[in-house]
């Protein structure tokens, strides 16, 4: 051991831990959470679900939209671990985030936070409907107002996490001019909330007793509360759902078989394996379970395959 690393633990003071391997635009897309890309291919969802995914022109405004919503997101991840990592360093895991670790200088996380913060929206204004560009800033707007103070307001924070999930649902159907189905937005809105819920309640659970949480409203909100937000959120997607599947149940179909009816089926089964996870307290990372879960993600290939089915009225 080291003189230095003596006299540190001998004084009690913790050090920062080593940044990780990489250089300085590595860390900086680490910083930027390719793993929750992911979230971002929400954008297809409105033009999916009016069966324009396919129609002229859709595909490549769609992946520029996600593109502009990936690049906002990042915006607010950098800017956000600027300003937490102070706090960071004493998280036993969030330590490691570059900002954090002294792999990515706290400057250039906010100048690189704000230069994208800037273009996004500044591109969608000259190749998207405007609609699109005033979401973005919208999103912009909040995202930053909840890493300064909004994610230390009870129930606000989970409304402005839950928002953002929707606005990269409507996104895509601003984007291609797709009107909106009510159905379809509560039940994006609270298939996101019981997700966002379960993801608190597993932090919840599994930072109980431990110290070094930095998400300071996890020890306001109790269990018993998340859980109830979870399980209500997750009724009311299901209703939601079913609604919208049996809204047209009466009217004539060409297909061979009913299938937009049918998935309530695959949906209600995707529903309650996702709760699983919830209810153990493993639903930290959303992506990680829709990815990581075989069963899971065999009942989401169903549910797309019926899905598709329907619109394309087989």
């Amino acid at each position: 051991m080291t003189d230095t690393a003596l006299l540190h633990e001998s004084t009690g003071q913790r050090q920062a831990p080593p940044p990780s391997g990489g250089g300085l635009l590595t860390g900086l897309l680490r910083t930027a959470r390719p793993k929750q890309w992911v979230k971002n291919v929400l954008v297809i969802a409105a033009p999916a679900a009016a069966g324009e995914l396919f129609s002229a022109g859709a595909p490549a405004t769609l992946a520029l939209v996600f593109v502009l919503f990936t690049a906002c997101a990042a915006a607010v991840y950098l800017v956000n671990d600027a300003r937490d990592a102070e706090a960071d360093r004493a998280h036993p895991t969030k330590c490691r985030r570059p900002v954090a670790a002294g792999q990515v200088p706290v400057p250039v996380a906010y100048t690189a936070g704000v230069v994208l913060g800037v273009l996004a929206p500044v591109v969608a204004a000259r190749l998207c409907p405007p609609e699109v560009a005033a979401l973005l800033t919208v999103y912009l707007v909040m995202q930053l107002a909840y890493c300064v103070s909004l994610k230390h307001v009870l129930v606000v924070d989970l409304v402005v996490v839950t928002t953002g999930f929707v606005m990269r649902a409507v996104v895509g159907g601003l984007a291609l001019g797709i009107p909106l189905s009510r159905w379809f937005l509560i039940t994006t809105g609270f298939g996101a909330l019981f997700m966002v819920a379960a993801k608190r309640y597993s932090e919840a659970v599994q930072l109980a007793g431990k110290e070094g949480a930095t998400r300071a409203l996890l020890t306001e909100y109790t269990t018993g509360y998340l859980r109830f937000v979870w399980q209500l959120a997750a009724a009311v997607a299901v209703i939601g759902y079913c609604l919208w599947a049996l809204e047209d149940g009466g009217a004539h179909h060409t297909g061979l078989l009913p299938w937009r009816q049918l998935s309530v089926v695959a949906f209600v089964l995707a529903v309650l394996r996702y709760a699983v996870f919830a209810d153990r307290g493993t639903a930290g990372e959303p992506e990680e379970v829709v990815l990581g879960d075989r069963a899971l993600a065999l009942i989401g290939v169903v549910w797309a395959a019926m899905y598709a089915l329907a619109v394309a009225d087989w």
